[in-house]
């Protein structure tokens, strides 16, 4: 069996911030804002609480560094996006299906809905920028395919507002899950999912439905 490289002083302190907003993620998740305190997050690590302060000043600038943290694979999502190719249907599939994978089926991001849902009253600046740093350029990505769409004729014209329908499934399908586990709303399948989703939505939205 290969022994793990022990990691220097300088390697342990480098992955000491990301460290801690692991820690707090889970404790944010398990108890809230409110109920979380800082020694169990530094209990977490194998720090004292006085390390966690040498890296976030507050419990409130740490809560916005990990939604931040967190948040990251949202651009991840848009960077693969911007570089897909084909017709508009193939790219609006692909972006929703990445979508899909993003939100109800990765236990963080589901997580994170969570907390921005509970939190938002509390941290209303940064569930703003949350949204206009994150959500809001995924929305536009799928305005913008779906306004190509029309304009060469493969979508028929949609209102405006067209795009909050779109994704309003998988945000549907992400709150069940989160209220209920899978006591009452069990796994989806995803393949029968997505085909479900996919049939209803594209014989809406295309000008010639299948």
């Amino acid at each position: 069996m290969a022994t793990q490289k022990k990691l220097t002083r300088a390697e342990q302190k480098a992955l000491r911030p990301v460290q801690i907003l692991d820690a707090a993620f889970e404790e944010f998740v398990r108890s809230g804002f409110a109920g979380t305190r800082v020694e169990d997050i530094a209990d977490r690590v194998g720090v004292t609480k006085g390390t966690v302060y040498v890296y976030f000043e507050t419990k409130e600038k740490l809560f916005e560094a990990m939604i931040n943290h967190f948040s990251v694979p949202f651009q991840e999502l848009l960077a693969i996006a911007d570089r897909l190719s084909g017709s508009a249907t193939d790219r609006l599939i692909s972006i929703l299906g990445l979508f899909y994978e993003q939100i109800p089926e990765d236990r963080a991001t589901r997580e994170l809905t969570r907390l921005v849902i509970s939190e938002g009253q509390r941290f209303p600046d940064l569930i703003d920028r949350h949204h206009d740093q994150f959500i809001a350029p995924i929305i536009a990505k799928i305005d913008a395919l779906i306004l190509e769409g029309v304009a060469s004729g493969e979508f028929r014209p949609i209102p405006v507002e067209f795009s909050d329908i779109v994704v309003a499934p998988i945000l549907t399908t992400t709150v069940l899950r989160l209220i209920f586990d899978d006591r009452r709303v069990p796994t989806p399948n995803k393949e029968a999912f997505l085909r479900a989703y996919f049939d209803l939505l594209f014989n809406g939205l295309l000008a010639k439905p299948h």
